[in-house]
């Protein structure tokens, strides 16, 4: 896929979660985990990190990609649930990019 064609499904893709925030939970599983609240948001993000190393563990690429998109879908649900916007995670990996990593993790005492 295209960078550009990538680049849309994200946009529309959050459209669609942004969307789903006021949308019945017996129409929709996102509408369904925003009316869960934060606590099943974050629970399904630990099943889904949890089955993200599963599969790199398995060394399976196919299953990986599945599940780290899996992963990656159920952050944008929490981001969005939080109000927070999806395009300032990667504004921050814009601002990293180029800064080595060691140098990254002292500037912030961790």
């Amino acid at each position: 896929m295209a960078p550009e064609a990538a680049f849309a499904s994200y946009r529309a893709l959050v459209a669609t979660l942004q969307a789903r925030r006021g949308a019945d939970p017996q129409t929709s599983y996102v509408a369904q985990l925003y009316a869960k609240g934060l606590d099943a948001i974050l629970k399904k993000i630990g099943e889904e990190a949890t089955e993200t190393v599963m599969a790199a563990k398995d060394g399976v690429p196919d299953a990986l990609i599945r599940e780290v998109a899996d992963l990656w879908f159920h952050s944008l649900v929490l981001l969005v649930h939080l109000d927070l916007d999806p395009d300032a995670v990667w504004a921050e990996l814009a601002r990293r990019h180029g800064v080595s990593g060691l140098t990254e993790k002292a500037a912030r005492g961790t």
